[in-house]
């Protein structure tokens, strides 16, 4: 079994955004992400412990300027915590071994998926293409990724 931590290593290669998005609970400017457009087929993981988080096949356009998920590809890899910051209560999502902030979690998805919305970071995610997962060690997560 894989095991997902954060490391030192890891957190010293990560970029200015990537450590002020994932460390300090920071959020990058809407519409700016680099995941934000992506429609290829793979999983996003966390770009600090690299635990499988979102698969492509849960990914939609929300329109909020952010990736934005119906689901996490694994439910433990995820926490949920009330954030209680910038005057409003919402629901943090952090990654469960890494514990790299990622963004919220709002209930206006789409009702036919469940009803979430996962709004999540694009400095918080690594994106590994499906003809690379069974090479990177993700092979188990294939049956969650959409031939396109």
């Amino acid at each position: 079994m894989t095991r997902y931590a954060k490391t030192e290593e890891a957190l010293a290669g990560l970029s200015e955004e990537e450590f002020f998005v994932t460390q300090q609970s920071g959020t990058e400017r809407p519409g700016t992400g680099k995941y934000l457009a992506n429609k290829e087929p793979g999983i996003y993981v966390d770009v600090v412990s690299g635990e499988p988080l979102f698969a492509s096949s849960t990914k939609y356009e929300s329109g909020c300027g952010w990736p934005s998920f119906v689901k996490p590809i694994v439910s433990d890899h995820v926490v949920e915590l009330v954030d209680r910051s910038h005057g409003m209560v919402r629901t943090e999502v952090r990654s469960k071994h890494g514990d790299s902030h990622l963004g919220h979690v709002f209930p206006d998805g789409p009702r036919d998926r469940g009803g979430l919305r996962y709004c999540i970071n694009s400095a918080a995610l690594r994106f590994v293409h499906r003809d690379e997962m069974v090479e990177k060690g993700y092979g188990e997560f294939l049956e969650f990724v959409e031939d396109i």
